[in-house]
């Protein structure tokens, strides 16, 4: 699979068998978070792999009301949950570079896809669930300060293979040499 293909056919996946994830497929696809870029490459990420029943359903217990994860945050073999090291991202020297401050979500967002289109490209699903009470997942997993979950991802084979949403075509959201440009005409 090249990785337009794993871009196009990627799926977030709330329903897992219990096949349990192969250490050979989980180092695969920790690896993919070890390959993404970051800014001047900090590599601010920290993942914590849980396999335990008690703590996957703790970590459930975090979502949100009425968040789809959550019966797939139990029945999945593995959850992965990203830290970011605050502080760490975005910086030249000791203050940040732009106006948006600290880089850590935009650094473990990267490092977050890679992983979700390394375990498509194995057959594995996953879902980015990030409407947790994150502290409250933080002292789950003992995350100490100047660090955050910022989200928890799943890992499992797909009990089914979702359909894939409606998107917006390229005319939608692509304009050409500024925001009010001409829109978007090439293929595609």
């Amino acid at each position: 699979m090249n990785v337009l293909e794993a871009i196009r056919g990627r799926r977030s996946v709330r329903k897992f068998t219990e096949e349990p994830v192969s250490p050979e497929d989980l180092t695969k696809v920790l690896e993919a978070a070890q390959w993404a870029p970051s800014w001047v490459n900090v590599q601010p990420w920290k993942i914590i792999v849980v396999e335990d029943a008690g703590t996957k359903e703790a970590l459930a217990g975090t979502l949100l009301p009425k968040n789809p994860a959550a019966k797939g945050m139990i029945q999945a073999p593995v959850l992965l949950v990203l830290v970011g090291e605050r502080g760490k991202s975005g910086l030249y020297g000791d203050s940040f570079s732009t106006d948006k401050g600290d880089w850590y979500m935009f650094d473990l967002g990267i490092a977050a896809q890679n992983i979700a289109l390394a375990a498509h490209s194995l057959g594995l699903g996953t879902v980015h669930v990030g409407a947790i009470d994150h502290k409250k997942a933080g002292s789950i997993v003992n995350v100490p300060d100047g660090f955050e979950v910022v989200e928890i991802l799943p890992l499992g084979q797909p009990a089914f293979e979702p359909k894939a949403p409606p998107r917006k075509g390229l005319e939608e959201f692509v304009t050409l040499e500024s925001f009010e440009g001409n829109k978007w005409g090439g293929s595609g």
